[in-house]
């Protein structure tokens, strides 16, 4: 199975936000688009989320996404939004349970399968011990963690996470990349955007650098964030630096 864009476009208003994206991510991938602000990044999760109209072709497994329905494209991906405002005073728990929907006759009878899959999702990110407060109490941080259960939940075979550890600490910025990234080695494809650099090279099988709506590079980390794309595209100059096997470029200074 994979996930296939053709050629996908997005325009908002009067302006073409997403330009002519093509690729292709395999299943067992853990895939992180990343960009300058205004490169197209939510745009283009929320277009393979059926979110907001594109025109190319979007296809999982050989089916068109937008050519199915929203009950069917429920149960074969799941999005993450940026942000994570709580207006009802749920528990944690019932936040994690609406990822259960898709299949679930009526949310007040889950099955023994669902609450499994939302017991496992709230200990994947360490959030059992507040399961039963109201979200409304919770942390940004914890928040986060309990919107990013509720997609885990799912159990969908494409998962969309936009920021993701915006809000997080960095121990848990490091334990959510590692179980999106054992989530991909499960199975599933995960793409995910961020816009911390250094935990895309960490993690991510390869890397989507966007700029100005265009693909500027699709390659596994110490090639897409090479000294030269940083520069061209985010406007930085490098320090390359060797972490076991691997090479990784950090940011360190604004170019000249």
């Amino acid at each position: 199975m994979s996930l296939v864009a053709q050629d996908v476009s997005v325009r908002l208003r009067d302006r073409e936000v997403v330009r002519e994206i093509s690729f292709t991510a395999g299943r067992g991938a853990f895939i992180v688009i990343v960009g300058p602000n205004g490169a197209g990044k939510t745009t283009l999760l929320k277009a393979i989320a059926g979110l907001v109209p594109h025109s190319g072709a979007l296809s999982w497994d050989g089916h068109v996404l937008s050519a199915l329905t929203a009950a069917q494209r429920a149960k074969i991906l799941a999005y993450l939004p940026q942000g994570h405002v709580a207006h009802w005073p749920i528990t944690a728990r019932e936040v994690v349970a609406i990822g259960r929907a898709p299949f679930a006759s009526s949310l007040a009878r889950l099955s023994q399968a669902d609450q499994q899959a939302i017991d496992e999702a709230l200990a994947l990110v360490e959030a059992t011990a507040f399961a039963a407060r109201p979200i409304t109490e919770l942390s940004g941080g914890e928040r986060a963690r309990v919107m990013l259960a509720r997609a885990l939940a799912v159990g969908a075979q494409l998962l969309l996470a936009d920021e993701p550890v915006a809000a997080l600490d960095p121990a848990h910025q490091l334990a959510v990349m590692a179980i999106l990234q054992e989530r991909a080695r499960v199975g599933g494809l995960v793409i995910a955007v961020s816009h911390d650099l250094v935990l895309a090279a960490r993690f991510a099988d390869r890397i989507l650098v966007l700029s100005e709506g265009r693909v500027a590079s699709f390659a596994p980390p110490s090639e897409a964030l090479n000294p030269d794309i940083l520069r061209s595209v985010f406007s930085i100059e490098a320090l390359v630096m060797r972490a076991g096997e691997t090479t990784v470029s950090l940011p360190w200074t604004i170019a000249k």
